[in-house]
């Protein structure tokens, strides 16, 4: 066993801010059981929005491992240049691998624990470190819905499975694709944050009307503008929107200013608007916020979000015209008839912790 206290190198995705979201329960649940752990944290993500999230101190490696999938915008997936961006990854992958080892090797990390990326799973095998991967997908499923067809893609799925293939674990979120491709999968429950109660903290700061109701426009880490600006009043609503969209409506306003974090904005409002993801999907359901959503483009991760959605919350799937136009009016009324279900409780960080500590105390 090294000596001093123990080292997790963490690798977080970002491809959006969902893999934070599911990442970081569960180390802040690890730091507690565990003071004297030491992290080293990578990835892309702005530490500023790394530290919304995460309670416990870690060193910040700004640079990224994956990239996930190059999008067009919050809903659609550009092919063309996300195949050569694996091509790309690919071309020179034993050299990669080696550095990643390398790199590991010089940290003295006791553990590595990705969200989502293959690369560190890959040199931590080369460099004989445990590895643990957890998320609700994995990119070589989706590698293989997008290319497997393509005649320069197997070589590449290779290497992907086998980096999969070579971690201790991969725990498998609820809610998460099946993953049969992956040998050692083993499920866990949904990770989620827990909000605070502030709903009348944040009406009394944007002067709610008594019966108007808040809307929280939430599509993530990936760009993605509604035209909010051309959509119809609805009486009683008002939409709480991203403030680098920069628009004018007389029934919107920005939420940074807010200074909440997402979950305690999810606990205040009456509902979300959102694209089929995996954070904003649970923690909507956790803390009882009823959610309309609409489908993205031939995304294969969004079946086994949606329908384990409609089993755990008030949710409504609107079509990404009615989204564009604002025709809201309708599906939101029918939104708020719903009876509420039961709240589902998020096991999976503290499931996940148990998993990782062992490896760290041993």
């Amino acid at each position: 066993m090294m000596p001093g206290p123990p080292h997790l190198f963490v690798d977080i995705s970002a491809h959006g801010f969902g893999h934070l979201a599911q990442a970081a329960p569960v180390l802040n649940r690890l730091a507690r059981q565990l003071p004297e752990l030491r992290i080293t944290l990578r990835s892309a993500l702005p530490t500023s929005r790394l530290q919304t999230r995460l309670v416990t101190p870690f060193r910040h490696l700004a640079e990224s491992s994956d990239f996930g999938y190059v999008m067009y915008d919050a809903m659609r997936v550009d092919l063309e240049a996300t195949a050569r961006a694996y091509r790309t990854q690919h071309a020179d992958w034993e050299a990669r691998v080696d550095r990643e080892a390398r790199l590991l090797d010089e940290l003295q990390a006791r553990l590595v624990f990705s969200d989502v990326a293959y690369l560190p799973l890959a040199g931590a095998e080369r460099a004989g470190i445990p590895a643990l991967a957890m998320c609700s997908l994995n990119w070589a499923g989706l590698f293989a819905h997008f290319f497997a067809n393509e005649p320069w893609a197997a070589p590449i799925l290779e290497q992907m499975m086998a980096a999969y293939h070579g971690a201790e674990c991969f725990l498998r979120l609820t809610p998460g694709m099946a993953m049969t491709e992956l040998s050692r999968v083993c499920p866990i429950g949904p990770v989620a944050d827990l909000g605070k109660d502030c709903r009348q903290a944040v009406r009394a700061q944007l002067r709610c009307a008594s019966d108007e109701r808040l809307v929280l426009i939430a599509f993530g880490g990936v760009s993605q503008q509604l035209p909010i600006a051309n959509w119809p009043r609805i009486a009683g609503v008002r939409w709480l929107i991203p403030q680098d969209w920069q628009v004018t409506h007389p029934n919107a306003s920005n939420f940074e200013p807010l200074d909440r974090p997402m979950t305690d904005l999810l606990c205040a409002v009456d509902a979300v608007v959102a694209k089929p993801g995996y954070g904003t999907f649970t923690e909507a359901a956790c803390n009882g916020t009823p959610i309309l959503y609409v489908r993205r483009h031939d995304w294969p991760e969004q079946d086994c979000l949606i329908d384990w959605l409609h089993r755990h919350a008030r949710c409504r799937e609107i079509s990404a015209a009615d989204l564009l136009a604002g025709h809201l009016r309708e599906a939101l009324a029918c939104l708020w008839q719903q009876a509420a279900p039961a709240l589902p409780w998020p096991s999976g960080a503290e499931e996940a912790a148990a998993a990782l500590l062992p490896w760290l105390t041993d």
